[in-house]
């Protein structure tokens, strides 16, 4: 009886000693990764949170709307003008004139 006991306790004992080596390989691979992240991420520019109040979130969503705007109006000419030229003078056009677009659209007194 003291035989079979000895031989599962080996078997769980060589089992634990299994998942240890793999726990302990995993935690080696996160380090080397981490390690690899940090040295590469030190160069880069950190991020910034953007803003979340609700004044943002209206200004995010009147640009939007602009955008959105131009970009129909963009594909709209597109698909009508068959020239190159007009088509990328109104692309210009639009870039140049979104700010304008921006305060008739949203104006506030």
């Amino acid at each position: 009886m003291s035989k079979e006991r000895a031989r599962r306790r080996e078997e769980r004992e060589r089992l634990a000693a299994v998942a240890a080596a793999e726990r302990q390989a995993a935690a080696e691979r996160q380090a080397r990764r981490d390690a690899r992240r940090q040295a590469v991420s030190r160069f880069l520019p950190s991020t910034h949170s953007r803003q979340s109040g609700p004044l943002a979130e209206r200004k995010r969503r009147e640009m939007l709307a602009t955008v959105g705007v131009l970009v129909v109006l963009n594909i709209l000419m597109f698909a009508v003008a068959r020239d190159w030229a007009l088509t990328a003078l109104l692309v210009v056009v639009s870039v140049l004139g979104a700010p304008i677009l921006y305060l008739m659209l949203f104006r506030r007194d």
